[in-house]
């Protein structure tokens, strides 16, 4: 039961924060990829960088985890850990939903009921090798990949996108990714 205070604790700041977000309003629409073959999206991607949420801020080795089940419900686990890879393993599951089923482009993300926060798919390598997902206020991004490396010029050119659109991409960090291979 203290987990589930501290959680809510810990969230409801965030929620609060996001839910009078005005910024977004300022901005163009952000426009998501025109499709995703959700078959082909589910598996393991690994977080290269991010505009991180305070729960992101100390993660080493983040990989975001997608499961299809019925319905377009997307069992997601998002694990890293803290500091370095020696540091605390840190889990969390939140539960996607498919918002336009017509792109599969937009979801919902839910951490905590009855909370849903936009997710969208802005771009998608056509080999799925990368992706990018944007939140519509631009305060948060997430650059992953397939693998735990990304070329400079492929990470280059993600950066130079997420500059036309409205980031402000000096707030964009790597996120360490050290895997013994």
């Amino acid at each position: 039961m203290k987990y589930i205070i501290l959680i809510f604790a810990l969230l409801i700041p965030f929620l609060v924060i996001n839910c009078n977000d005005s910024a977004s309003s300022e901005l163009p629409e952000m426009k998501t990829v025109e499709y995703v073959d959700i078959e082909r999206y589910m598996g393991d991607w690994y977080v290269i960088a991010n505009i991180p949420t305070f729960i992101e801020k100390r993660a080493t080795n983040a990989i975001e985890s997608y499961r299809l089940r019925d319905g377009g419900i997307i069992e997601t686990t998002f694990s890293f850990y803290e500091d370095s890879p020696d540091g605390e393993k840190k889990i969390y599951k939140p539960t996607g939903y498919i918002h336009n089923k017509e792109t599969n482009a937009e979801w919902r993300m839910q951490f905590v009921w009855p909370f849903k926060m936009p997710f969208l798919i802005i771009a998608l390598d056509e080999d799925y090798e990368y992706t990018v997902i944007g939140y519509p206020s631009r305060k948060y991004v997430w650059i992953m990949a397939r693998k735990p490396q990304m070329s400079d010029e492929v990470y280059s050119s993600i950066i130079s996108d997420l500059d036309e659109i409205g980031y402000d991409i000096s707030k964009i960090n790597k996120v360490p990714q050290f895997w013994k291979l």
